[in-house]
């Protein structure tokens, strides 16, 4: 088969849209080689790099201005993609090309999460309003629909009454580093280079409001000084991230809460940004707490599920699918549930290490292997090879 990837985030996001491309396009490379996989860039790559002897990168024609990368994206890429012979179409994050159909090119696309419905308050209406009207070209016009939980599955239905014969769940992974033990000169290493405590929690994510990190802080406000174990926060936010700090300066929690991204000498740090050396700092850590009220999936579950820490999350919409039997499960606007789990997981080393040993189990339906098949099988639905 001859496949092409919508890969803008795959060469360019180094938040979940950007890690779900990547890992999904090495998976299915490694799992299938005998298929093509054509990757459409709107322009160079700094960050990350997408290599193999299976991977062909396609560029907006060179006359083509700037201004006119998004129109090539949406629309004018349809005439290249029939030049290059391709049989199917994947758009790795909501949304497909116009013009698929009149070139006779299948159509795959994946729905992460329909976020800006439930929670309109922390969008743009412009915003709004753009993403209404990709995703429902996206899900009136693909042939497949890729649903990352069975979660996002239900609110496609739900608020764009999306055909339930389209959707198939197909669940991501995350990057293949998580599940290798770290040796403990590298883990030190990294501890040095960032400058990390010798015990901490770990948030990882975006700071915005549904990410919920206002609530960790409510939590370690509610411990007894010498219950509390520093937090070191990956991530980047704006307004919602200054009313956390407002908080932690009234709490005068300053000290033990470590906002690592904005560390001098780190913030610019290639393998910072481009996550090489996330693996080591989450195996590093004591547990990782990521108490989001709402998410399509929740990629960082999984990665605490591999590396084998503790995993602290919600027990509301999909994370309860992505975290199984192994996490540790909070009402996300009850501060004092993470209190009590908390303490739960830095006093029963016992119950501790078999939540962890469940969590590594549920965690192989999640491996690449499991994922890109899934995926593959959805293509065979529309290619006969």
């Amino acid at each position: 088969m001859r496949i092409a990837f919508d890969a803008k985030r795959a060469f360019h996001n180094g938040t979940g849209l950007g890690h779900y491309s990547r890992t999904l396009l090495h998976s299915l490379a490694n799992a299938f080689p005998q298929h093509q996989y054509y990757l459409l860039n709107p322009k160079p790559a700094s960050l990350f790099s997408i290599t193999g002897p299976n991977f062909h990168e396609i560029n907006p024609p060179a006359h083509l201005p700037a201004f006119l990368r998004g129109y090539w994206r949406t629309k004018s890429c349809v005439s290249q993609l029939a030049k290059e012979g391709i049989q199917l179409y994947h758009g790795l994050s909501h949304e497909i090309p116009v013009g698929l159909p009149k070139k006779r090119i299948a159509s795959v696309v994946t729905m992460h999460d329909l976020i800006f419905e439930r929670y309109p308050h922390q969008y743009r209406w412009i915003d709004r309003k753009i993403y209404r009207a990709k995703f429902k070209y996206a899900l009136q016009h693909a042939d497949r629909i890729i649903a990352i939980s069975e979660q996002t599955k239900q609110d496609l239905i739900e608020f764009y009454q999306a055909e339930p014969a389209k959707i198939r769940v197909c669940y991501q992974s995350c990057n293949t580093a998580f599940a290798v033990p770290i040796e403990e000169a590298e883990k030190k290493r990294i501890q040095n280079k960032y400058n990390l405590p010798a015990h901490f929690l770990l948030s990882v994510g975006s700071i915005i409001e549904r990410k919920n990190l206002l609530s960790i802080c409510q939590a370690m406000a509610l411990q007894k000084k010498e219950d509390r174990l520093p937090l070191v926060v990956i991530g980047n936010g704006s307004a919602y991230k200054l009313r956390v700090k407002s908080f932690i300066q009234r709490e005068g929690l300053e000290k033990e809460v470590i906002f690592l991204s904005e560390q001098p000498g780190i913030k610019n740090d290639p393998s910072f940004l481009t996550a090489i050396d996330l693996p080591a700092i989450y195996q590093c850590a004591s547990a990782l707490l990521y108490p989001s009220t709402f998410e399509g999936f929740g990629i960082p579950v999984l990665e605490g599920l591999f590396s084998r820490i503790p995993v602290l999350t919600s027990n509301q919409s999909c994370l309860p699918e992505a975290g199984g039997p192994g996490a540790f499960y909070v009402d996300p606007y009850k501060p004092e549930q993470i209190v009590e789990q908390l303490h739960l997981i830095t006093t029963d080393k016992e119950f501790v290490a078999k939540k962890i040993e469940l969590g590594r189990q549920h965690a192989q339906q999640f491996s690449p292997l499991e994922t890109a098949t899934s995926v593959m099988n959805v293509y065979k639905e529309l290619i006969t090879e």
